[in-house]
């Protein structure tokens, strides 16, 4: 059995419209390893264009090639182009769950597999779809099996958010079904693929996060929706520092919480009802996950420590959890300067709940609270309070 290294993203256009299961793997050779992406999706009644023309086809069958016509799109007199770096999650029985997207090679074909995240102790991958076989030119159609579809996240009818892999059956459904793999024509691309039984889940796809100590949670954050990379670079930037604004944006996305797409009244005397964050900030503040400072503000560009950072993340386990008090579920790290720190008991407690608080890049028994969070360790600590929640659930 051979196994593939996976990203999974959306190529944005100026309109895009999903409703048909239909969805484009993309393989390629690199350095011994083959690595399979899906990078598009394709409504057979109202395909994805720019302006007039499709983003994408495809030709021939077992195995059905996609012809991605968006690399070769004339793009004069169009602002610009950027690829979405928000990936696929996966939706069950109305719920995000914790299983990551995953491809793997099996009899000449791609099998989309749901993958359980590592706290989901004995869950079973299931079959989500396949391809009909593996395309010369490195990008194959995936076919969902039947009971799943594409959908995605809307507020106020704008779409917001990752595009998911849904089904209505439960997990336990799921995996009592019996879903056949069907074999394809085969490996057309010429590639030797690496051997393994393992599935791998491919660091992201922005160049600067290559080697990052965080760099698979990172790509997590990305597939879940709730912080993206910068389209205009495609960077990620993990060590630019985090304002109070981006914290509130990631905690509600991540949190999945609905909220207004405007406010009428500003939220803090220095955060207008038209800013970019102002309902978000609304939304977090009615929630007690976030507060202003005792003249009214709440200071939206300031930039967050890692101790402040913590404290917000532990407001929004508490709201995810639905209790105020946080089971620790693993051994807590003793930190050797936190003592005497408003903070020390909140970072204590959350490194004793699935490690959401750890030392500085994973490094010593420092926690550095004053020093300014950086956009990589804030990805990794949201993906590890998400996980650690379904997790508790799961164990009620």
């Amino acid at each position: 059995m051979k196994s593939l290294r996976l990203t999974i993203a959306a190529i944005a256009t100026a309109a895009i419209a999903i409703s048909t299961p239909v969805a484009m793997a993309q393989t390629s050779v690199q350095a011994g390893t083959k690595a399979a992406q899906a990078t598009g999706v394709q409504n057979k009644q109202a395909a994805p264009v720019i302006g007039a023309q499709e983003v994408d086809s495809t030709t021939g069958s077992a195995p059905t090639q996609v012809e991605p016509l968006l690399r070769e799109f004339d793009f004069s007199g169009i602002c610009g182009r950027a690829t979405d770096t928000n990936g696929y999650a996966i939706r069950v029985a109305g719920e995000q769950v914790r299983y990551d997207p995953v491809l793997k090679e099996e009899d000449g074909v791609l099998v989309l597999y749901a993958q359980p995240s590592a706290f989901l102790r004995g869950a079973e991958k299931f079959v989500i779809g396949q391809t009909d076989g593996i395309a010369a030119n490195g990008y194959t159609q995936v076919f969902l099996k039947p009971g799943w579809r594409l959908t995605q996240r809307t507020v106020d009818g704008a779409p917001r958010g990752a595009v998911y892999l849904t089904n209505d059956l439960t997990i336990a459904e799921i995996t009592g079904q019996d879903v056949a793999i069907e074999p394809g024509g085969g490996d057309q691309s010429g590639g030797d693929p690496t051997d393994g039984d393992d599935v791998v889940v491919a660091p992201p796809s922005f160049p600067d996060v290559q080697g990052d100590t965080y760099a698979n949670e990172i790509n997590r954050a990305v597939q879940l929706g709730f912080i993206s990379g910068f389209a205009e670079d495609n960077t990620f930037r993990p060590q630019a520092s985090l304002t109070r604004e981006q914290l509130v944006s990631i905690v509600v996305e991540g949190l999945e919480v609905a909220s207004a797409a405007s406010v009428s009244t500003n939220p803090f005397s220095d955060v207008p009802a038209d800013r970019w964050s102002a309902a978000k900030i609304k939304t977090a503040q009615d929630l007690v996950i976030v507060s202003g400072y005792g003249n009214g503000t709440f200071r939206p560009t300031q930039e967050v420590t890692r101790a402040e950072l913590i404290a917000i993340m532990r407001r929004a386990a508490e709201y995810k959890n639905s209790t105020t008090t946080l089971v620790a579920n693993q051994p807590g790290s003793t930190f050797n300067d936190t003592e005497g720190h408003w903070a020390k008991d909140v970072i204590s407690d959350l490194s004793g709940f699935c490690g959401v608080a750890t030392p500085l890049n994973e490094v010593g028994s420092s926690f550095y609270p004053d020093q300014a969070a950086k956009r990589n360790y804030a990805a990794a600590a949201m993906v590890r309070l998400l996980d650690c929640s379904q997790t508790t659930t799961v164990n009620q």
